[in-house]
């Protein structure tokens, strides 16, 4: 099972508000040491989220000591966020959310795609109710090898796919799966290999297993499903 965005998500989170001052959210940054906040309107919903980002960006196109202006062209919104004094001007709007049931993997998947560093999380009447960040995100790599041999060795070989216990012998060393043995048919090894792979906090996946049948030239979706042990084996469904 991936982990879920409530599993490691911040609950108790510091926000700002529209007309909250642009030295206001400076100090709160630095006093709770975090690099950004969401904002929120009267009924808990996000608005959107200012980043340090956003008050390094304001700042560096404000003018110098000497009165000159920064020399790269503003279009007329960067320019209003550039002399942003409140949260409503300088936030990144509208925010991008996720919600608390989410994968680790679909979370992560959205920040990539939006490219963006924290997704504040909202329940189902889309209220603040926590936030993630990047750094979260890696709380799974944090996970001990022996942890991840388990889930392996119990949760996939075992209780999933039924094999036998001397089939498969699994090491795991700082993330990276090895995977050793022999298994009944050839259609099993890109399965094993695929859920291993899946398992929350493993870095890699190496195996040279071997196979006592190859069934490759078999439609896949019966290999799949006579390579299954257990209930989902050929000789649990006679013909």
């Amino acid at each position: 099972m991936h982990r879920t965005v409530q599993e490691v998500m911040t609950r108790e989170v510091v926000v700002a508000h529209r007309d909250t001052a642009f030295k206001e959210i400076a100090d709160l940054l630095d006093r709770n040491d975090i690099s950004a906040v969401p904002v929120v309107d009267d009924a808990d919903h996000p608005v959107g989220i200012v980043s340090e980002a956003d008050l390094i960006r304001a700042q560096a196109h404000r003018p110098d000591a000497t009165g000159r202006p920064e020399a790269r062209w503003l279009p007329p919104h960067g320019r209003s966020r550039a002399e942003a004094e409140h949260a409503d001007t300088l936030m990144s709007s509208p925010a991008v959310t996720a919600r608390p049931e989410w994968t680790l993997v679909e979370a992560a998947r959205l920040m990539d795609r939006r490219s963006v560093k924290h997704l504040p999380v909202t329940d189902r009447d889309g209220r603040l109710v926590g936030i993630l960040s990047r750094r979260d995100l890696l709380q799974p790599f944090l996970r001990p090898d022996d942890m991840l041999r388990k889930e392996i060795v119990e949760d996939i070989l075992d209780q999933t796919l039924w094999l036998p216990p001397d089939a498969v012998h699994v090491t795991v060393d700082d993330g990276v799966v090895t995977l050793t043995g022999t298994v009944e048919r050839k259609s099993l090894v890109p399965v094993i290999e695929r859920l291993c792979r899946g398992v929350d906090g493993v870095v890699a996946v190496h195996q040279t297993l071997h196979h006592t049948s190859d069934d490759s030239h078999l439609d896949i979706g019966a290999a799949v499903t006579r390579g299954m042990p257990g209930p989902y084996s050929a000789a649990h469904h006679p013909k």
